[in-house]
């Protein structure tokens, strides 16, 4: 029976190609094959052009890879690569859906190993210059999403903490905020959300709780939200 190749579960971090780590970015030049996300940009794969490429590409509201199948690749990769690498935006252990991956690989008896990614949420903070703690006023912060399993109820209850940071929020922060006012938060609590984070694309944008309420224009991209007195504008930020 031949050896079983390895799999590297690797954070793409939350777009541009130069904010992978150095390790992420040696794994993708050794690579026989890259499995990866829909939202991995073409300049990340530049990264890997020796590699055979699969797209497994997973996106809200649209047609995409089912995770079962995904966990199938994967195993049906190290059957036939020495190193296979699984690439996921942002972090492989937030939000990435590794626990699933990593259940049929080690049920495989194949070796893998993870390689933390920069989430999306720690880019956004930069982008806007808006840390998520601030001394005296936030001393805790939540990552959360509304999106749920199938055939899982939803989790209506929000996280009580200072700051609030929702995944994949782009037609459910509407709902977040709606929630929070009817907890006694206040309308003008500062909200910023950011779009496209790190890529030519991205937008940042400034509101309020009672905003946000009203909902959100489509975006064109991934939509990452974030809530508190933290994200106040300081004066004289630009």
């Amino acid at each position: 029976m031949a050896a079983l190749g390895k799999v590297y579960l690797v954070g793409a971090g939350p777009g541009a190609a130069d904010l992978i780590t150095v390790r992420g970015a040696r794994l993708l030049a050794q690579a026989d094959v890259v499995l990866y996300d829909a939202l991995v940009t073409p300049e990340m794969l530049a990264l890997c052009r020796q590699a055979e490429l699969i797209s497994v590409g997973k996106r809200s509201g649209q047609r995409s890879t089912a995770q079962t199948l995904i966990n199938q690749q994967l195993v049906e990769c190290a059957g036939r690569f020495r190193h296979v690498v699984r690439l996921k935006g942002g972090d492989p252990m937030l939000f990435g859906r590794a626990d699933e991956e990593l259940r049929a690989l080690e049920a495989a008896g194949i070796e893998v190993e993870v390689v933390p990614g920069i989430t999306t949420a720690v880019a956004a903070a930069a982008a806007a210059k808006q840390p998520l703690t601030k001394r005296g006023v936030a001393r805790s912060v939540a990552f959360f999403t509304s999106s749920t399993a199938p055939d899982h109820p939803e989790h209506p209850a929000l996280p009580e903490t200072d700051t609030l940071v929702q995944y994949m929020g782009g037609r459910e922060a509407a709902a977040t905020a709606e929630r929070l006012l009817a907890e006694g938060r206040r309308p003008n609590l500062p909200v910023v959300v950011v779009e496209n984070c790190t890529r030519a694309d991205e937008r940042i944008m400034r509101l309020t709780l009672a905003d946000l309420a009203r909902g959100l224009e489509p975006g064109h991209g991934p939509v990452l939200v974030m809530l508190g007195e933290a994200l106040a504008k300081r004066e004289h930020q630009s």
